[in-house]
């Protein structure tokens, strides 16, 4: 394992062991709100300092980008944190949350990390390595028709000013596909679309803590990314749409003709 990879495992884990052990008092947890729907807690602040911790001890001059603490400068390399994806979900102990963390070098995402605490199941990708998911080589599913095809999605509650153009889209995958899913997570739905789990994946709105690196995950397992135009701007825009080689260019049609 690279050493930058390594130590974006020990942070995740170190995280991921923290996050748990507030599951039997989510009542007794001090909670803001950030926006609308949008929350942070203490257990988000806590294990983005772990992480941090782990980051600064080993590689102190790197940038940082999280998604509590914001950004501090550094040198070519920056860690992109996410401390608690779907914090809502673990607030109301609903079992879908996970810690993620993406290195980028300039402008290319070189490892990922997402960690699920409750399921133990760890995510690790770095880039021209594959993806594995607990050590095991993973790949996107091989569905190869739209009607056949089961589909993560996400609410676009931080940009509900897009909200008809996404309810026009989820119509349209509806109705073409065997289902769609909306878990709440968007850091484990990309996770799921490169272990095969998921076929496709589209949400409008997201940050580039949420997809940083579920989008190395699922390039490295086979899959193609791009934003709702089908650039590679998703990073920037937040919109994005995932999926195998065969799924992901029809997922794409769709979005396209309901966007403008």
């Amino acid at each position: 394992m690279h050493p930058l990879l390594n130590t974006a495992v020990k942070a995740a884990r170190n995280a991921g062991t923290l996050i748990v052990r507030y599951l039997d008092r989510t009542d007794r947890i001090d909670v803001e709100e950030k926006g609308r729907n949008d929350y942070v807690t203490e257990v988000d602040r806590a294990a983005e300092g772990e992480i941090v911790r782990v980051v600064r001890h080993a590689y102190p001059n790197h940038a940082i980008h999280a998604e509590e603490s914001g950004k501090t400068s550094g040198d070519d390399y920056e860690w992109i944190i996410d401390p608690l994806d779907g914090t809502t979900n673990f607030l109301h102990g609903y079992p879908q949350f996970c810690v993620s963390i993406a290195v980028r070098r300039k402008d290319k995402i070189m490892h990922a990390v997402i960690f699920d605490p409750l399921r133990n199941e760890l995510f690790t990708a770095s880039r021209g390595g594959g993806a594995h998911l607990n050590d095991h080589r993973i790949r996107v599913s091989g569905t190869l028709r739209l009607r056949q095809a089961l589909i993560g999605t996400g609410f676009p509650f931080k940009a509900l000013e897009r909200i008809d153009d996404w309810i026009a889209i989820f119509r349209d995958v509806l109705i073409k596909t065997s289902g769609i899913r909306r878990a709440g997570s968007a850091a484990l739905d990309l996770a799921y679309v490169a272990c095969g789990r998921f076929d496709g994946f589209w949400e409008l709105g997201l940050m580039p803590w949420d997809i940083a690196a579920g989008c190395l995950l699922i390039e490295e397992s086979g899959g193609l990314v791009s934003d709702t135009k089908g650039n590679q701007d998703h990073l920037t825009t937040g919109n994005i749409v995932a999926g195998n080689p065969e799924i992901h260019p029809l997922l794409l049609r769709i979005t396209q003709s309901h966007l403008r």
